[in-house]
C-alpha cells in the first residue's frame, strides 16, 4: 500500500498530474462556450437513467403479477411498461439528434478557432510541423476534443448517478445484493491498472504514426510529377506499405491490450452476475423474496457492475482526450504574430495614400533557428514610383529579406519602417514600425507557382473580392497575361487546376503578378517572379508597373541582371551584407551576364 502511495506522490511531483489538469483546463475553455448544450445532453442522459430504474420496478411488479396469477393489475402494469418503453425510445432519439447537432456545432467551432490560431502563428515556429501533421491534428485531434466535450463530463455525471441510484435501490430493498457489485470495484480497478498504462502509450504512438502517414501522403500527392519523373513509384509504394505496417502493428498492439482489458472486466462482471444469480435463487427458494424482486435485483446488480466497467473505461477515453489536447496545445500555444496595429496602419495609409508609402530597413540582422546567419547590419530604402532590385547568389538572403519586410520572420537586430512618400526615419517624416499589421499594404509574388484551384477570376478576386471583370482584365494586361487569357474559350472564367495546372510556368507567373497588381497595394514585392519569362516580357512587365501612375513602391529580387538598368537602385545581398551598387558595378553585372 505504502509503495503505491509513494508511486502516486512521485507522479504528482514529476508534473504528470499538473500536465493532465492543464490539458483539461485547456479543453474547458472551449467547453464553457457550449455549456448549455452539455447540460441539456446530461439532463437527457439522467432522465434515461431514471426511466430505466422505473422500468425495473414495473418489470418486478409485472413478473410478480404473472407468477401470482393476479390479473387485476395486469393491464395497468402492462400499459405502464409500454408507456415507459415509448418514453425511453423518444428520449433516446431526441438525445441522438441533439448529440449529432451539438457535436457538429462544437466541432465546427473548435476547428474554426484552431484554424485561426494556426493562421496567425509565427511562421518560423510553425515550420517545425509538417503540413500533413498539421492537417491530422486539426482534423483528427479536434474531432476527439469536440466529441469529448459532449460526452466525457456528461457521461461521468451520468455513470456516477446511475451507480449511486442503482446502489440506493438495492440497499433499500435488500443490501445483500449490493455486496457482489461493490466487491467487484477494487478487483476491476486492480486488473485494469496495468493495461490502462499500455493503452495510453499505444494511443500516443498510433497518433504519431498516423501523422507521419498523412504527411507522407500529402507530400507525395503534392509532388506526384516529380515522383513520376524520377520513376520513384515502386519506392514510394514501398514506403507507404512500410508506414501502413507500422501503423497496423501499433494499432493491433493497442487492440490486444484493449481486448485483454475487456476480457478481464468481463470475467469480473460475469462473476458478479452469476454470484447474484445464485444468491437470488437461494433467496427465492427460501421464500425471502419474490421472483419479480429477484429479477429486479439481478438487473440492478448488472447495472452496478456495468457502470463500474464504464467508469473504468472512462479513464482511457479521458487519456485519449488529453493526448489530443496535448498535441493541439503544442500548436495553438506557439508564438503569435502581432496584428494589434491594423487600424493604425490603415489610417496611416489613408492619410498618405496620395504620396504613397515606402520602406526603410535599418541595421537588420537575421539568423535562422538552425543557426544559419543570413545577413547583419542590412539597410536600404525604397520609395513610391521606384523599382528597387535585390541581387545576389542563390541562398544568400534575398527571399529572407522579403520575409523580413512582410514580418513573416522578425529580425534579431535592427528594425524596419513604413514611411510616407520619400520620408526616412532619419528625416523625421511620418514613419511606423514594420509589423504583421502592415501586410495589408503589401502585394507579394513569391517564387514558384502560387495559383489556387478555381477560375482565373476566382484567383484574382482572392485579393480583391469586389473586383470587376474590367479591373481584372486591366491587371492582366499590365502583367502581359491578357494576350493568352483572351484566347482561352472561357477567358477569365477558365479553370486553373491545383498548383496552377493547365498553364506553363511563365503563364502562371504572369497570372500571379496580375493578381498582385489588382490588389492595388502601395508596396509590391516580386521574388524571382519573372524568372520564367523571356527577357523582353520581363522588361515589359516591369515597365508597365513603372508607367502606372499609382504611387507604388516595387522591390524585385532577381538572378538575371537584364532589368537592372531600369531600376532606381540596386542592392547586392551576399556574404551577410546588403550593399548599394554603383552605376559601374551594375553595368559590370549586366555585361557579365
Amino acid at each position: 500500500m505504502f509503495s503505491r502511495l509513494k508511486h502516486y506522490i512521485r507522479r504528482i511531483k514529476s508534473g504528470r498530474l499538473t500536465e493532465l489538469f492543464s490539458q483539461l483546463a485547456w479543453i474547458y475553455q472551449y467547453a464553457r462556450e457550449h455549456i448549455w448544450y452539455v447540460i441539456i445532453y446530461t439532463l437527457l442522459g439522467l432522465s434515461g437513467t431514471v426511466i430505466s430504474l422505473i422500468s425495473g420496478l414495473v418489470s418486478r411488479d409485472l413478473i410478480d403479477i404473472i407468477t401470482g396469477h393476479d390479473s387485476s393489475e395486469l393491464i395497468r402494469t402492462f400499459v405502464m411498461m409500454i408507456a415507459i418503453a415509448l418514453t425511453s425510445s423518444v428520449i433516446s432519439q431526441i438525445s441522438s439528434y441533439l448529440s449529432t447537432k451539438i457535436s457538429m456545432k462544437i466541432d465546427n467551432h473548435i476547428k474554426s478557432r484552431v484554424f485561426d490560431d494556426i493562421l496567425i502563428t509565427d511562421w518560423e515556429s510553425l515550420t517545425r510541423y509538417h503540413s500533413g501533421d498539421l492537417l491530422v491534428r486539426w482534423s483528427g485531434d479536434v474531432g476527439a476534443i469536440s466529441s469529448g466535450i459532449l460526452t466525457t463530463l456528461p457521461n461521468l455525471i451520468i455513470y456516477i448517478f446511475r451507480f449511486f441510484s442503482a446502489l440506493a435501490m438495492v440497499l433499500y430493498y435488500d443490501a445483500s445484493f449490493a455486496v457482489f457489485a461493490l466487491v467487484s470495484i477494487p478487483v476491476s480497478i486492480y486488473t485494469s491498472r496495468t493495461t490502462l498504462k499500455k493503452m495510453q502509450k499505444g494511443n500516443m504512438s498510433s497518433l504519431a504514426i498516423n501523422s507521419q502517414m498523412s504527411s507522407f501522403n500529402q507530400e507525395t500527392f503534392a509532388n506526384i510529377q516529380t515522383v513520376k519523373a524520377f520513376d520513384l513509384l515502386p519506392l514510394y509504394s514501398k514506403r507507404l506499405r512500410m508506414l501502413q505496417q507500422q501503423y497496423t502493428d501499433v494499432r493491433m498492439k493497442y487492440q490486444r491490450v484493449a481486448i485483454m482489458n475487456t476480457l478481464l472486466l468481463t470475467i469480473v462482471s460475469m462473476a458478479v452476475t452469476y454470484s447474484s444469480y445464485g444468491w437470488g435463487i437461494y433467496k427465492v427458494w427460501s421464500g425471502q423474496i419474490s421472483y419479480g424482486t429477484m429479477t429486479m435485483f439481478l438487473t440492478l446488480s448488472g447495472s452496478l457492475s456495468g457502470t463500474v466497467d464504464n467508469l473504468i473505461s472512462f479513464i482511457p477515453s479521458t487519456i485519449y482526450l488529453c493526448n489530443s489536447a496535448k498535441r493541439l496545445m503544442g500548436i495553438v500555444d506557439l508564438p503569435k504574430e502581432d496584428y494589434s496595429q491594423k487600424k493604425e496602419i490603415a489610417r496611416f495609409f489613408e492619410t498618405h495614400k496620395d504620396t504613397g508609402v515606402g520602406l526603410s530597413i535599418r541595421d537588420v540582422a537575421y539568423t535562422y533557428a538552425t543557426g544559419t546567419e543570413v545577413f547583419e547590419h542590412a539597410s536600404f530604402d525604397a520609395h513610391p514610383h521606384e523599382v528597387i532590385a535585390l541581387v545576389g547568389p542563390s541562398g544568400e538572403g534575398k527571399t529572407t529579406m522579403l520575409r523580413v519586410l512582410l514580418s513573416i520572420i522578425r529580425p534579431k537586430e535592427g528594425a524596419g519602417y513604413i514611411c510616407a512618400g520619400d520620408s526616412t526615419p532619419e528625416s523625421g517624416g511620418p514613419c511606423m514600425d514594420l509589423t504583421a499589421s502592415a501586410r495589408q499594404l503589401f502585394a507579394y509574388v513569391p517564387q514558384g507557382n502560387t495559383m489556387f484551384s478555381g477560375t482565373i477570376a476566382d484567383n484574382m478576386r482572392n485579393v480583391k473580392e469586389d473586383a470587376t471583370d474590367e479591373e481584372i482584365i486591366e491587371a492582366l494586361k499590365m502583367a502581359c497575361a491578357w494576350d493568352f487569357v483572351e484566347r482561352l474559350p472561357q477567358g477569365i472564367d477558365s479553370e486553373i487546376k491545383e498548383r496552377g495546372g493547365g498553364f506553363s510556368e511563365g503563364q502562371a507567373q504572369r497570372l500571379s503578378i496580375a493578381r498582385a497588381i489588382l490588389r492595388r497595394s502601395p508596396i509590391l514585392l516580386l521574388d524571382e517572379a519573372t524568372s520564367a519569362l523571356d527577357m523582353a516580357t520581363e522588361r515589359k512587365v516591369l515597365q508597365n508597373i513603372m508607367a502606372d501612375k499609382y504611387p507604388r513602391t516595387t522591390i524585385v529580387t532577381t538572378h538575371r541582371p537584364s532589368v537592372l538598368n531600369i531600376c532606381k537602385r540596386v542592392y547586392s545581398i551576399g556574404s551577410k551584407r546588403c550593399v548599394l551598387l554603383s552605376k559601374k558595378e551594375i553595368d559590370e553585372l549586366i555585361n557579365g551576364y
